[in-house]
């Protein structure tokens, strides 16, 4: 129904006890001009306690969908508390407006989501992991194009950037990975010692210490620590350019975010990550030998000397070259899990996180994938 005007509706609209016991007044125009009004009268109202309760409606002037919802909305309260409210000398117009209303409206219960099944969960969880890899696998192949697309013109490769990251995640890298790397020396030769000295072979804790170092856990350890360290970095990096625009920004003028922000990272990580892994051996084997003098009376000459029987040149070379899949797995998902960034800090934080879980992930499973085709070949 049209509405009166606002002053009308204001005044006319009203909302009281009848003179009977168990009855309320519905008068006046409810429309949209005056539903504020309304709803406060129907807080400030005193509902009748009684089971039955009767609404004269025969006064209502004018009502629109506002004034039916409110209406329908107020039944629904009464009839909710337990109250047999029911309305009488409502006009036939404002009926069928009522009516309407209530067919279209959305039972409460209807709208509760069910909880997923065990099925659906996994469902979703395979499906997102499927996702998660196919954007992998395409920001692998971009980033591969574009370092097909520098090395073919070298002077596309931005050095200085390169050099940054040389510096950010090696260099200052050292002390970290060469204090850590040196204590595990310390503790395998440790837990060796007393195994090795009940059968008199305590010459043969160069070989725990120095194999044990140079082939598995020195390219491991070193890659899970840069990915924490400098995996995260680049992910957090990213991630506040993404939030920033700072990206599309460079988009605009020209400039490829993937020439500018991954291949730089990509490139140093490379370098510095079998650089590190070449130290981190050194401090390692350093570590053991010091337990072996304290443990075993292991002398430094000797313990050097069995070094050159207990390390090949193959085993040696298998660890290093470890070192430069595990840079590229930690820059890449640290970029791209970057750019997933969704405009938020909180995205930052969580792309950050989920970024260090899967680069540790993905170098653990290269490496035992690693070991397998290794043993395969009897290498």
């Amino acid at each position: 129904m049209t509405p009166g005007p606002l002053s009308e509706t204001i005044v006319t609209a009203e909302i009281r006890r009848g003179e009977a016991h168990a009855e309320i007044l519905f008068s006046g125009a409810w429309t949209l001009a005056g539903i504020a009004p309304l709803e406060a009268r129907l807080k400030a109202l005193q509902w009748p306690r009684e089971r039955a309760l009767t609404i004269e409606c025969s006064t209502i002037t004018a009502m629109d969908t506002a004034g039916a919802w409110l209406m329908r909305r107020t039944l629904r309260m009464l009839q909710t508390s337990g109250c047999d409210a029911r309305l009488r000398g409502l006009r036939a117009e404002f009926d069928a407006l009522l009516k309407l209303i209530d067919s279209h409206a959305v039972s409460p219960q209807g709208v509760q989501p069910r909880s997923p099944g065990a099925l659906a969960q996994y469902g979703r969880q395979a499906w997102s992991f499927l996702i998660q890899s196919v954007g992998m696998l395409a920001f692998l192949g971009e980033a591969s194009v574009a370092l097909l697309r520098s090395l073919a013109q070298p002077r596309r490769i931005r050095w200085r950037p390169v050099l940054h990251h040389l510096q950010t995640g090696g260099l200052e890298a050292l002390p970290i990975t060469g204090l850590l790397s040196f204590l595990l020396g310390i503790v395998i030769a440790y837990q060796g010692a007393e195994q090795l000295r009940r059968f008199g072979a305590n010459i043969y804790v160069a070989d725990l210490v120095g194999l044990s170092m140079v082939r598995e856990l020195s390219p491991l350890m070193t890659a899970i620590i840069v990915a924490g360290r400098s995996g995260s970095a680049y992910t957090a990096q990213i991630g506040t350019m993404k939030v920033t625009e700072e990206i599309d920004a460079l988009r605009t003028i020209g400039v490829g975010p993937m020439e500018l922000l991954v291949l730089p990272k990509v490139l140093a990580m490379a370098v510095a990550l079998p650089l590190l892994t070449v130290y981190t051996d050194v401090m390692g084997i350093l570590g053991g030998m010091v337990m072996a003098r304290a443990q075993l009376e292991v002398g430094y000459d000797t313990f050097f000397n069995r070094l050159n029987d207990a390390i090949s040149l193959t085993s040696y070379l298998i660890g290093v070259g470890k070192a430069p899949v595990f840079a590229v797995i930690i820059a890449l998902v640290g970029c791209y899990q970057g750019f997933q960034v969704t405009g938020s800090a909180d995205s930052v934080g969580r792309q950050t996180t989920m970024s260090v879980v899967q680069a540790i992930f993905l170098v653990i499973v290269t490496d035992a994938m690693f070991s397998i085709a290794f043993s395969a070949l009897g290498i």
